[in-house]
């Protein structure tokens, strides 16, 4: 008994140490996400804090992260023409929306095609996404293609077709759906459900943290973009929220290091060109900085899922 008892103390022993060792390293490992993490929201607080930030308190004592002295004259200026603004609102929130939708839905109906065991053309289809990760057509034949073959310019679709399938998401919507048992879809097939029902009622509900973060990586695109408004949008009726703030600090900008040579009657000393520019990238990243937490829960598990097998 004296035995079984020192071996079952020793047991203890070695159980209370590694309880230490692993509750030392978890508190280690919290410590420096705590801190990554305040190194991450440092930058967004101090922009927020330029923003409403008086522009000569600014150029007398630098940036700080609570405004020395409250101003709201950068919005004031920014909403003096709220028509242009609501308007490049209102186009960008629309070609997030239609584009995540149908982007969405073509990448997951593509990666269910490709991820199908039974699915005779599965490793060529594969193979064809993945080697148009590696090479492109190029810029010009780009501009041709949607230009002069589909007659795009100047319609909202130029701002959405060009994103609608990416190769890296399809390949990554891919990875999730090959963790689906084929029983399951073989069990619908027996049910006698139609391929289509078994794609909406059976894979989409089962990929639904995959479907939320691909949509948040397909929404951030089509939200942050302003390229394809720029090589295809001369309407300003169309101009989406980035190209409309990316010129408007081109301008400001431009007016700011040439006033010698440019004949305005603005006073460039009073122009609050510092905080107007933090203040547009508080309009234009607000929206998903609010999006982004309530489907944080779907995103995390969306990374994580698949990635231990059993």
């Amino acid at each position: 008994m004296s035995t079984i008892q020192v071996t079952i103390n020793k047991k203890a022993a070695k159980n209370s140490l590694a309880s230490k060792k692993s509750s030392w390293s978890s508190r280690i490992i919290n410590l420096f996400f705590c801190a990554l993490s305040i190194l991450l929201i440092i930058p967004m607080i101090l922009v927020i804090s330029i923003s409403f930030t008086d522009e000569k308190t600014l150029l007398q004592h630098g940036y700080h992260l609570l405004p020395e002295k409250f101003s709201l004259e950068a919005y004031s200026l920014i909403f003096k023409s709220p028509g242009v603004l609501l308007n490049a609102y209102g186009i960008t929130i629309l070609v997030t929306v239609i584009g995540t939708v149908i982007g969405l839905f073509l990448t997951s109906l593509t990666a269910y095609t490709i991820s199908r065991k039974d699915y005779r053309y599965r490793k060529p289809m594969t193979l064809y996404v993945f080697f148009t990760t590696l090479f492109s057509g190029g810029l010009v034949p780009f501009y041709i293609m949607v230009t002069q073959y589909l007659h795009l310019k100047d319609t909202m679709w130029a701002l959405i077709v060009p994103y609608l399938l990416s190769p890296f998401y399809i390949l990554v919507m891919k990875g999730f759906l090959d963790k689906i048992p084929i029983e399951v879809i073989e069990s619908g097939k027996i049910d006698g459900a139609s391929e289509w029902r078994i794609f909406f009622t059976i894979v989409l509900p089962l990929s639904l943290p995959a479907l939320v973060t691909i949509g948040l990586f397909i929404s951030f695109q089509y939200w942050n973009d302003w390229w394809l408004g720029l090589l295809f949008i001369d309407d300003q009726k169309l101009v989406p929220l980035q190209l409309m703030l990316y010129r408007v600090m081109s301008t400001i900008e431009y007016l700011s290091n040439n006033m010698s040579t440019v004949n305005v009657s603005i006073d460039m000393t009073q122009f609050p060109s510092l905080s107007a520019r933090m203040a547009m990238a508080v309009l234009a990243a607000g929206p998903m900085m609010i999006v982004f937490p309530m489907l944080q829960r779907f995103f995390i598990s969306g990374l994580t899922v698949g990635s231990v097998k059993g």
